[in-house]
This record gives structure tokens, C-alpha cells and sequence, in this order.
């Protein structure tokens, strides 16, 4: 069910702004090849609602960051290893399963696997804030 809500979360935001392009979302030092393209972004009563797909090859990371807002993910493809400030694991999410990021936790997405992890993303942000926000390594001995 929670899949299901997610999907209609992710259409809803689809139909709602129509702006695309292609840019980084992402926190530096994002790995070599690491790509995030918008499909749509609206902003409703001082929210923006950003709808992106972010693309990390395997071996790579998102990079240390944060976010303003919460954010809800499905994993279209692969596997995503996910880890808080204290360097551990707080979950791993193959093809098919959502994730939620509360706000201002600083984590980092690795690709451990051996394909290409794609993401759909919805960022639910404060109107005028960045998707992500650079965090430094909080000590960890990966990026």
C-alpha cells in the first residue's frame, strides 16, 4: 500500500507543474557519473514539490547531505544502500521498495551493487529550498 501512495504522490506531482530539465541533485562530492534530471517541480501555498529521477552507477554515492523537507523515494532499479551520520547502515532498498528521508538528517546513498541504481524522488520542500544541501563526511571511511 505504502508503494501505491508513493506512485500516486509522484503522479500527482507530475500533473501538477510541467517544468523539466536536467541539473545535479545531489550534495558534493557526489560520485563520477552520478546524474539527477527534474520531471516536474510546483510550488502550493509556500511548498515546492520537485519531482526528479537520479541515476548512480554502481560504486558510486550521493555524496554527504541533508535535506530541508522530507523526501520520498522508489527505487526503479538496483539497490540503494542508505546511511546516517554515524557511518552505519539505516536500510537497504532493492527494486520495488519506497524509502523516507526526514528532514535535516545528513546521509549519504550508495551504489554498492553491480547496476545502475535509478531513483524517482519526491522532494517536499520549503518554497525556494535547494533539494539537498552539502554535508561533510561526519567521520565515515567511504563517501
Amino acid at each position: 500500500m505504502r508503494r501505491n501512495l508513493l506512485r500516486v504522490g509522484l503522479v500527482t506531482a507530475a500533473v501538477l507543474g510541467v517544468s523539466a530539465g536536467t541539473g545535479p541533485a545531489f550534495a558534493t562530492p557526489a560520485g563520477p557519473g552520478v546524474t539527477g534530471t527534474t520531471i516536474s517541480q510546483t510550488t502550493i501555498d509556500g511548498t515546492d514539490y520537485v519531482l526528479r529521477t537520479l541515476t548512480v552507477p554502481p560504486g558510486q554515492s550521493t555524496g554527504w547531505h541533508f535535506h530541508d523537507g522530507t523526501v520520498y523515494g522508489y527505487v526503479q532499479q538496483g539497490t540503494l544502500s542508505h546511511f546516517d551520520s554515524t557511518c552505519r547502515s539505516n536500510g537497504v532498498y532493492p527494486t520495488g521498495t519506497t524509502i523516507t528521508e526526514p528532514p535535516d538528517e545528513v546521509h549519504i546513498g550508495r551504489n554498492l551493487g553491480t547496476t545502475p541504481l535509478v531513483l524517482d524522488v519526491l522532494y517536499v520542500l520549503p518554497q525556494g529550498a535547494p533539494t539537498s544541501e552539502d554535508a561533510p563526511n561526519p567521520g565515515c571511511d567511504f563517501e
